[in-house]
């Protein structure tokens, strides 16, 4: 039983030339390691060099976004596979139809019962209390400087 290899030898005028009048290489990872001599270069096929020289292709896994999305209008969730920057920006919320902008980054954790239609209602209640506070908090805080400044005046006026 013999075992057949089919070797091409791939050889230039200029690597001849350099194997039989020594000189330093221009290459910096030849003087590095002996490992890559020009010697190596000749046996192997050029595809091979390429792979052989830069190590084994590395694959990479890009995992989907985990942030789920809230829809500012009904309650809705976004959290499914494909990242939501992803959609276009023609998606629309399939509940109530609103366009893509309408949605905010959702942080507490979701479970599967997360759109059923008391548990949405009852967070679109929770956002509608949330962004009537948020209204309300300027005008409150305005209320209250204008009630310092007035104090203010009251009491250096009388002493």
């Amino acid at each position: 039983m013999a075992l057949q290899v089919q070797a091409t030898l791939h050889t230039t005028r200029s690597t001849r030339a350099s194997l039989l009048s020594p000189t330093l290489s221009k290459s910096s990872s030849s003087l590095k390691s002996s490992f890559f001599s020009r010697s190596l270069n000749l046996v192997l096929h050029p595809n091979q060099q390429h792979s052989f020289l830069y190590g084994p292709p590395r694959f990479t896994m890009r995992l989907a976004s985990k942030q789920a999305y809230i829809c500012r209008d009904c309650g809705y969730i976004y959290n499914e596979k494909s990242p939501f920057e992803k959609l276009p920006d023609k998606y629309f919320c399939p509940v109530c139809g609103a366009p893509k902008r309408r949605f905010k980054p959702y942080a507490p954790p979701v479970n599967k019962s997360a759109n059923e239609k008391d548990v949405r209602k009852a967070r679109k209640a929770e956002l509608q209390r949330d962004e009537a506070i948020g209204k309300a908090l300027p005008i409150a805080v305005a209320v209250g400087v204008v009630a310092l400044v007035g104090l203010y005046f009251y009491l250096n006026s009388t002493f």
